[in-house]
């Protein structure tokens, strides 16, 4: 990862993701669903720009 990717994570990913971690964990009937659907996109998204930086 570029400086770049880490400045976008660290301003724009980092924030949305409390966020919504936050917001689920207000939902007392389907939180935990919420957070495993999260947690799923969030190493989805990572693994996919791995794969397509190539490692760089």
């Amino acid at each position: 990862m570029n400086i770049l990717s880490i400045i976008f994570w660290v301003i724009f990913v980092a924030p949305f993701v409390a966020f919504l971690i936050w917001l689920m964990r207000q939902d007392k009937r389907r939180g935990a669903v919420g957070l495993w659907v999260l947690a799923i996109l969030v190493v989805v998204a990572i693994v996919y720009m791995y794969w397509k930086t190539q490692g760089q």
